[in-house]
């Protein structure tokens, strides 16, 4: 399985691709959407989630709801493209208009204009924008969708936002029913704590990330390999959640906890039980040698600030060459509640190509049944 995307932020359209899906999945374009309104909701968002209501539309692959086993494209129109046409248009437009020429610290703008040899940044800031994630949200929707045939689910929550941090550990079934709308952490006097932080950046003209935790739960034992380097299980799925902007650290179980401790206090010791393997901690993260172990998969993404910052940070104009306030485009906060709904659409889209592979089947029902052989 492979999905490919396109589009600008300010263009037409966002588009994906998706190739792979076995024929007769039948889709719900409704729960696809309602993802789509989840990451542009998150106390901390900005003026551009006003302007959009993200819904997707599949051109392709799809009769009557249901796959057929061609590529499914998608498209997530940009509603706010009416005010950009002028500027952004293919077909001819006014590129002076919008130039960017300072360039903004923490974004694509200095390395992207060097690379790409162009003089204004914004023919790389529209590619490298974060808007580019509704799009994938779509299709990781969909791939979830697919997972959902054999029984695999995804959840998540904030662990943290700035300082403000929650320690508890919680079960999967607790993280699906109980996380908290305005940033789906779990303790709500901790939310209070960090939407009152996020007043206080925002007033002051700055910005702020947190860490978020991913949890796949239903996953047997056996998907990844240790064979090749390429197609160990947790090298592809954090190389998936790295590729998502403003991603700047990832962990697989107790990640760099696991360089505090002993090895007694790491590694999850195996028993037997009614002929069934199991173990009474997870400290690996389902994840042992590339490999899925048969326990819930556990990631934890870190999100830096957003580098668009009100008061803009201290840059260079390129064209002139003189010292500048970088550009305060139209930007967030925070978006670190919208950055778990996306690893979890990331997470899907990654795991289906993983779970694809090993399975393969021309139609759901070929593949549902192969997964059932499966030992867990």
């Amino acid at each position: 399985m492979k999905i490919t995307t396109a589009g600008e932020s300010h263009g037409k359209a966002l588009i994906a691709v998706i190739e792979g899906l076995p024929s007769g999945l039948t889709l719900d374009m409704e729960e696809v959407d309602a993802y789509l309104a989840l990451r542009q909701s998150g106390y901390g968002r900005g003026g551009r989630q006003k302007i959009e209501r993200d819904r997707a539309e599949i051109l392709s692959g799809v009769r009557n709801r249901v796959t057929l086993g061609s590529p499914v494209a998608l498209a997530v129109y940009n509603h706010d493209y009416e005010n950009w046409a002028q500027y952004m248009a293919p077909e001819g437009c006014d590129v002076s208009a919008k130039k960017l020429t300072k360039v903004r610290p923490g974004h694509a703008d200095l390395s992207g204009v060097k690379k790409f040899d162009t003089s204004d940044a914004r023919n790389v800031l529209e590619r490298a924008s974060a808007r580019e994630t509704a799009v994938r949200t779509a299709a990781g929707a969909i791939c979830r969708q697919y997972l959902k045939a054999f029984g695999i689910e995804i959840t998540g929550y904030v662990r943290s936002v700035l300082s403000v941090k929650d320690p508890a550990e919680y079960p999967f079934e607790t993280i699906a029913a109980c996380r908290l709308p305005e940033l789906f952490m779990m303790d709500r006097s901790l939310q209070d704590e960090a939407v009152a932080l996020i007043d206080r950046v925002r007033a002051e003209g700055d910005t702020c990330g947190g860490v978020v935790e991913l949890r796949v739960k239903g996953l047997k034992s056996g998907f990844g390999s240790p064979m090749t380097y390429a197609e160990k299980l947790d090298a592809r799925i954090c190389g998936a959640m790295m590729s998502v902007q403003a991603v700047k650290g990832v962990e697989v179980g107790l990640g760099f906890g696991a360089a505090e401790r002993r090895g007694s206090e790491v590694h999850d010791e195996i028993y037997a039980a009614n002929g069934a393997y199991t173990r009474k901690t997870n400290r690996a993260g389902g994840i042992e040698g590339g490999m899925s172990n048969g326990e819930e998969l556990v990631f934890r993404a870190a999100m830096k600030p957003i580098p668009t910052l009100m008061r803009g940070l201290h840059t260079v104009d390129i064209e002139t060459g003189e010292d500048a306030r970088a550009a305060a485009e139209r930007s967030d906060v925070t978006a670190v509640l919208a950055l778990e709904v996306i690893l979890e659409s990331v997470i899907a889209s990654e795991l289906a190509a993983v779970v694809s592979e090993r399975l393969g089947g021309d139609h759901m029902r070929e593949a549902v049944e192969r997964y059932g052989r499966l030992p867990q």
